[in-house]
């Protein structure tokens, strides 16, 4: 139960300081009966009590018209009214002095612009407070505190600030009007200039392109391993038989001549092998190599 309650009045506390600009540490604003219920309950260290419940340290505050108002009240509240007069005051520039629900509502004003939390028993007060945007209540109930949630009215006006902001006012929607008429006139002469500049960079570019280019290929050409191609190389020629040189063949003019067409060794060498041929038949002689051929 207990940590359902602290979840609670976390949820209240982040619901005040994200749309009212509520800030640590938080002013509380204290009444005589508040500071009555505390004495009466036996709540000590109120400020420790306090700012557990709102989860922040505090700074509790009174007025001169809520002292004035407690020792009004005889020796009964007396006690109440030494409590008090510890706390810190408030300045509420009232010359005369007034109920402490009249000076609360005075310093709170429309929107409450200092931030106050309201500690308050007195219901009217209370009520009076939630119908004000951005015043959290809190209140005594036996030995402990408790903070009120959020009215419904508060909420609205949450819910409708939010709006707005969504929605651009008649002013803003002016402006913004002008300021794209503007924008169209000196976009028009702009666009002339604009295209003429892109074709320059366009052209820059490409240039600028191809010398990269150029560079990157003579780059890469100078990396690349340079290897030599193997030329096709003729046969060996001291392993090739030498070529036989052969005489034209003449026609033979008269009778009797003859030709050598050819003359070579035989295959052991010892015989002179000599052909030839005449108009009629080819003769073949073989002489022995008595020369040493």
């Amino acid at each position: 139960m207990r940590l359902k309650k602290q979840k609670r009045h976390r949820k209240i506390v982040r619901f005040y300081t994200a749309c009212f600009g509520f800030r640590q540490p938080f002013k509380v604003l204290c009444d005589g009966t508040f500071v009555h219920h505390l004495l009466v309950n036996h709540i000590s260290s109120p400020d420790n009590a306090v700012s557990t419940i709102l989860g922040a340290p505090v700074k509790l505050l009174t007025t001169r018209c809520v002292l004035a108002e407690l020792k009004s009240l005889g020796d009964l509240y007396s006690e109440s009214w030494k409590a008090a007069g510890k706390l810190f005051i408030a300045r509420c520039d009232h010359k005369r002095r007034k109920s402490a629900e009249a000076c609360f509502i005075d310093i709170i004003g429309e929107n409450n612009p200092e931030h106050f939390f309201v500690a308050t028993q007195d219901f009217d007060l209370r009520k009076k407070s939630q119908e004000v945007p951005g015043v959290p209540v809190l209140f005594g109930l036996r030995n402990a505190l408790l903070l009120e949630s959020p009215s419904a009215f508060q909420r609205q006006i949450v819910k409708s600030s939010e709006e707005k902001r969504l929605h651009m006012t008649d002013l803003e929607h002016k402006l913004l009007s002008d300021r794209q008429k503007n924008g169209l006139t000196s976009k028009e002469t702009e666009d002339s200039s604009d295209e003429n500049e892109a074709l320059e960079n366009q052209n820059s570019e490409l240039q600028a392109a191809t010398k990269a280019n150029r560079a990157k290929r003579k780059m890469i050409v100078k990396d690349r391993v340079q290897f030599k191609r193997n030329k096709a190389k003729g046969p060996n020629p001291l392993s090739c038989k030498k070529k036989k040189q052969r005489q034209p063949n003449i026609a033979l003019e008269r009778p009797g001549q003859f030709i050598v067409e050819d003359n070579s060794l035989t295959t052991d060498g010892s015989a002179l092998e000599i052909s030839y041929h005449t108009m009629d038949a080819t003769y073949i002689t073989i002489l022995p190599n008595c020369l040493g051929l």
